[in-house]
């Protein structure tokens, strides 16, 4: 087996790695409402999303997974070391994060590891494509609003629609609407989260010269899809906590809200090709469904530590990043 093969296969392995980190580590945005409302045992609920997270796979285009591989970096700054850099950017800045049980975004961890990799090979800022940037980083700010505000308006609907309606009988059917709720939250988690380790691993094989353009090979989709999968089913305890009671409490219909909002607003950057952050998406729909209810149920502390976390991850993860492949670049590699 030849060194550039062995190469290769390292890094489809740490990619994978990543990806099964991202659904550990973003388990609690899939499944923290649904357990927390006591709709699902934590062990149904990690089961639950993680057969959705799969099947995402076969239902929608890979404009994440292109918009991640080429149109962020310049493709030819990229090297195997570039890569390796960038990944472990991402993992060291999730395990950090999972510890503290703060619900930041692999997604975002993983563009600054790649982008803090690439300019420490280059020492220069024009390796990053503008126009890739620009998109992700306007959903920074527009995907938790989106999430917000769909949350709020929906959890309002359903209080006007429902308000002669006995309270045990609508939580009686929105625990049922709940599983459907949180089934749309988990597709949207998968079809936007795994194609950016598709991205990754496709920019690996373009940098092998094992494809002679930039497109993502059937294996590599399943692969990426099974990873989170198989992270989700492990579940991410600690942020759990803190996404599903420490923001606001929740009942069914409330998580019901929270979910559908947060899946429009992932499901319509992923048509859009944007890769956004799920918890960013989540964590504004839990605030907005708060809200509802009066300002004060919005625990304004807590939401404040996490959208700090979210400040700080990609240029965190870029400084991980740029370490991570200047180490290995003193041991020799390109």
């Amino acid at each position: 087996m030849s060194t550039s093969l062995v190469i290769v296969v390292g890094l489809v392995i740490v990619a994978l790695s990543f990806d099964f980190i991202n659904g550990f580590h973003d388990a609690a945005n899939s499944i923290a409402t649904v357990v927390s409302t006591r709709v699902l045992s934590p062990g149904q609920a990690v089961i639950w999303a993680a057969f959705f997270n799969f099947i995402a796979a076969f239902l929608f285009k890979k404009g994440v997974a292109n918009t991640i591989g080429s149109k962020m970096i310049d493709l030819h700054a990229v090297t195997f070391a570039v890569i390796f850099g960038g990944l472990a950017g991402a993992i060291i800045w999730d395990l950090i994060t999972w510890y503290f049980g703060l619900p930041t975004s692999s997604s975002h961890a993983l563009i600054g590891g790649y982008a803090g990799a690439a300019i420490a090979r280059a020492f220069s800022f024009d390796v990053i494509i503008p126009s890739g940037w620009t998109k992700t980083l306007i959903f920074i700010v527009v995907s938790p609003l989106i999430g917000m505000l769909a949350g709020l308006m929906l959890m309002t609907a359903t209080f006007w629609l429902f308000r002669r309606v006995a309270p045990s009988l609508v939580d009686q059917w929105f625990r049922r609407l709940q599983l459907v709720s949180a089934a749309l939250f988990s597709l949207s988690h998968g079809t936007n989260d795994a194609q950016k380790t598709m991205g990754i691993i496709a920019g690996v094989l373009f940098t092998a010269g094992m494809i002679p353009t930039f497109t993502v090979p059937l294996w590599v989709v399943l692969s990426a899809h099974a990873a989170i999968g198989l992270g989700t089913l492990f579940g991410g305890w600690r942020i759990i906590h803190t996404m599903g009671s420490k923001i606001t409490k929740l009942q069914p219909v409330g998580g019901f809200a929270a979910e559908t909002g947060a899946a429009i607003a992932i499901f319509t950057a992923t048509g859009f090709g944007i890769p956004v952050s799920t918890t960013h998406a989540i964590t504004g729909s839990i605030v907005g469904v708060g809200a509802t209810r009066r300002l004060s149920a919005v625990r304004w502390g807590i939401a404040s530590q996490i959208v700090w976390a979210w400040v700080l991850t990609i240029p965190a993860a870029g400084i991980i990043g740029a370490c991570s492949y200047w180490f290995v670049h003193a041991f020799g590699a390109k």
